[in-house]
């Protein structure tokens, strides 16, 4: 009867060190606020891209088909943006608009959102900092 209890008790500390180290990995691999808001305006700009093609579409059917996957990248882009919102409080307008998706037209949100992507694509946050400037060590 002791295997048993000897199986599990090896089972649960393979399971507690292989949840330890998925957490450690997870964790390293951790993206910056910046880099999630960006991540996010990849959808945006995708949804827009599909919107501008709808426009310039005659098809009824391709119009609503291409609107219908603009809405859809939207939607993806609301939980990355969330997730950047609660890093950096930076980012909370840009995940606020985006959670107007589906009570506003996304012609509505199209200035707020091409503003708020312009700001994650230009931000220095993410960027390396410039090397120190060399010391005058006068003798």
């Amino acid at each position: 009867m002791t295997a048993p209890a000897g199986a599990r008790l090896a089972r649960f500390a393979a399971g507690a060190l292989a949840l330890l180290a998925s957490g450690s990995v997870i964790a390293s691999c951790g993206a910056s606020a910046g880099d999630l808001a960006r991540a996010s305006c990849v959808h945006v700009d995708a949804s827009l891209a599909l919107l501008h093609r709808a426009a310039g579409t005659t098809d009824s059917a391709e119009v609503t088909r291409l609107r219908g996957l603009a809405y859809i990248q939207l939607l993806q882009a609301i939980p990355i943006a969330a997730q950047a919102a609660y890093h950096d409080i930076q980012w909370e307008s840009l995940a606020t608009t985006l959670s107007e998706a589906n009570r506003v037209p996304e012609a509505t949100l199209i200035p707020a959102l091409q503003a708020q992507c312009r700001t994650a694509d230009s931000s220095v946050f993410s960027q390396v900092p410039p090397p120190a400037p060399a010391g005058n060590s006068g003798a």
